[in-house]
């Protein structure tokens, strides 16, 4: 099989061409697209603790240490005891981690929009759903 018919091969140029895309319209924000979904997360649901976050964006939990780490290293972020678990920490949004939510989710909601613009319409609602079904069927097997 050549290298360009290869799903694997597919789908982690694609990835990397969006994640590049994407990389660039948040830097002016100083924070990456993982930094992003962990933000995401806790602007939906504060105080999560990094096991949750870890499991609801699908990351490992050693990384999810570092990245939280940087996090905190630009004020994004803070860790706080659990009060219901001594043995748990929260992870709880800053001042600054809930000021950049609007400007943050408008460059991604343009971003996501540029990008999908390559499609139509039709094939954008396509495109989602067979991604969807790939992740499904991948994860049953």
């Amino acid at each position: 099989m050549e290298l360009n018919q290869c799903i694997n091969f597919l789908l982690t140029k694609a990835h990397q061409n969006v994640l590049n895309y994407f990389r660039a319209r948040l830097h002016k924000f100083d924070v990456t697209p993982v930094q992003y979904a962990i933000l995401s997360c806790l602007w939906i649901k504060n105080e999560r603790t990094a096991t949750q976050i870890a499991q609801k964006l699908s990351l490992d939990g050693s990384t999810i240490t570092g990245i939280l780490d940087r996090m905190a290293n630009k004020d994004l972020i803070k860790r706080e005891p659990d009060p219901n678990d001594r043995r748990a920490i929260r992870v709880v949004l800053t001042e600054k981690g809930i000021q950049l939510r609007e400007p943050i989710e408008k460059t991604i909601k343009l971003t996501n929009q540029s990008v999908l613009d390559i499609l139509s319409k039709e094939e954008q609602e396509q495109f989602v759903n067979y991604l969807e079904r790939i992740i499904d069927g991948v994860n049953k097997m």
